[in-house]
């Protein structure tokens, strides 16, 4: 029912032009709950928390996956090459996080922590905190490390923990839907709201001078099981299954068929909790899915059972002026 639902609203979002429409009042009031809301933090109704060293928010004005998670694990690297000691916080979607503060590491439990906050605690080795209340994660993960900049994955609409620095992450294929504030579209404040952030980084092709563009690459593919790696290109002229709980599963069925893979796909929502009847094919073909996917699939795969990790390339151009930016801040 819910990969019904799923499909239903994002049918309505980015390729029907007629039933947003009629939402458009219920976008409308959205967006002036939103005003409202930023006005109030801004007059200082609404307390705001400065934490004592930078924060970086990467975040999106859309609902769904736009590639955030890589970029911040590109960041947390990058940074750490650059000097500094990085700490993420994070909502911990798909968890079970509270207004309690909890650390991940790389043996948490993802059913607890969420499938990003796994991912990214595994691939950046970084301290990584998740908490409903993006303060209190903040507080503490300088309360328990030594970090001396904070990103937070997510957390572009949080206005009660100031940032220093803003980087949006765009979807370079869907964009931004019908252009519609919740729920007639995709959009969590309106499309004006990039005039504000520091950077805007593109996932795909940027359309715009101030965008910065990033690919996601990734061409091998791990065994579950055994840890095997194989390139991409020799699943070529084996039929697969491929599967994706992401934001966005095409761009995930689309990079595999770029390579020439034959595969069945299966689409499911973000962060969909798996159970073993999803993943578990009687055919034994190979089946191909996404590393958010894996940290939740572990428990019942087999060696029929494969992962496409993905690293962000960024602009150099972005990286630079973001260093320089934070080294200003700092």
């Amino acid at each position: 029912m819910k990969k019904k639902l799923t499909r239903l609203i994002e049918y309505i979002w980015y390729k029907d032009p007629i039933t947003g429409t009629w939402l458009m009042p219920l976008g409308f009031l959205y967006y002036d709950v939103c005003r409202l809301r930023k006005f109030l933090y801004k007059i200082g109704f609404l307390k705001t928390y400065r934490m004592p060293v930078p924060v970086i928010i990467v975040g999106n004005i859309t609902v769904g996956g736009t590639g955030k998670t890589p970029l911040v694990i590109h960041l947390a690297k990058t940074l750490k090459e650059a000097g500094f000691k990085p700490g993420i916080i994070s909502r911990g979607y798909g968890g079970s996080a509270n207004t309690k503060p909890q650390a991940v590491t790389i043996d948490s439990d993802v059913h607890q922590v969420g499938d990003e906050a796994l991912l990214i605690a595994k691939q950046s080795l970084c301290p990584v905190v998740i908490c409903s209340l993006r303060v209190t994660a903040a507080q503490e993960l300088l309360a328990t490390t030594d970090c001396n900049v904070i990103l937070s994955d997510d957390g572009l609409q949080h206005y009660a923990l100031e940032r220093n620095i803003e980087i949006a992450v765009v979807d370079g294929e869907r964009r931004f839907g019908n252009g519609y504030c919740l729920p007639a579209g995709p959009l969590r404040e309106p499309v004006s709201r990039l005039q504000d952030v520091n950077f805007i980084v593109v996932n795909g092709k940027k359309s715009a001078d101030n965008e910065f563009p990033m690919q996601l690459n990734g061409n091998i593919a791990i065994n579950l099981i055994n840890g095997q790696q194989k390139l991409l290109a020799d699943f070529i002229g084996t039929d697969c299954h491929a599967l994706a709980g992401i934001g966005h599963p095409e761009r995930f069925f689309k990079q595999l068929a770029s390579v020439g893979l034959t595969c069945t796909n299966h689409p499911f929502p973000d962060h969909y909790r798996y159970q073993s009847q999803d993943i578990n094919f009687s055919d034994n073909r190979p089946v191909l899915m996404t590393e958010k996917d894996a940290v939740k699939c572990t428990d019942f795969a087999s060696t029929q059972h494969w992962y496409v990790p993905v690293t962000a390339e960024v602009d150099p151009h972005f990286t630079e002026q973001l260093i320089h930016l934070l080294q200003r801040t700092a």
